[in-house]
């Protein structure tokens, strides 16, 4: 088995979830008392979510890729990113360091390809659904990704970061992601719901909408998986 270096702590919340998954699929793939081989940077998120918030990506990217250097040099095969939103800096950790990065849109737009899923609701922070890394890395596999107003996006990266970076769940939040996901099934075409943050899978689940839901944190824990067992 391959060894896996996360880039975690971002928030800690959804890296816990990568954790179980990860230890979760190697047993189901080998079984008895098989967990994954795995090494983890976890970051203080506030300083990265103050420079987030600034827009000063470089100084984030900076951060990223020494902590990628690092779990290279512990021996990690391939890089796992545990945040959608940080995913706008993969460049800049594949350029820091010879093992692959596992790219979670890659992941997702399989995932939507083997459905035959081509007009998704993307769910996410406001940079996620607001910046092109992630929707046009999305429509190079032919993807058509669409965003909620700009009402709903605000309102879904405050629940992400006022609620459940906080690990705070609250009801009313999930009943205002389920909403903002049904008017867009109803009025819009749409045909899946990505949950395009890895800690909006805490909150919600597929009961809780009208169409497919692929949960961004399963699917790239899973693809990070197949490459541990060199399925990929």
């Amino acid at each position: 088995m391959r060894t896996l270096g996360l880039l975690g702590g971002m928030s800690w919340e959804s890296t816990a979830t990568y954790y179980q998954l990860l230890n979760r699929y190697a047993r189901e793939a080998l079984g008895g008392r098989h967990s994954a081989k795995m090494v983890i940077w976890s970051f203080d998120f506030a300083p990265i979510a103050d420079l987030q918030a600034a827009g000063r990506w470089p100084e984030a990217g900076a951060l990223l890729a020494d902590a990628a250097r690092k779990l290279e040099d512990a021996g990690a095969e391939a890089i796992v990113i545990c945040a959608n939103t940080m995913h706008l800096l993969a460049d800049e950790v594949q350029a820091a360091v010879t093992s692959p990065v596992i790219h979670v849109a890659d992941a997702t737009a399989r995932q939507l390809q083997g459905a035959g899923v081509k007009r998704p609701l993307m769910l996410a922070t406001r940079f996620t659904m607001e910046k092109p890394f992630y929707l046009e890395r999305l429509a190079m596999h032919g993807i058509e990704a669409i965003v909620p107003s700009e009402r709903d996006r605000t309102r879904l990266h405050d629940i992400i970061f006022d609620e459940l970076v906080q690990g705070r769940l609250e009801t009313r939040s999930r009943l205002a992601v389920s909403d903002i996901a049904r008017e867009a099934v109803a009025m819009r075409g749409v045909d899946g719901i990505i949950l395009g943050c890895t800690e909006f899978g805490l909150l919600v689940g597929p009961a809780d909408f009208d169409a497919p839901v692929f949960d961004t944190t399963e699917i790239h824990a899973r693809a990070a998986m197949d490459f541990a067992l060199g399925l990929t």
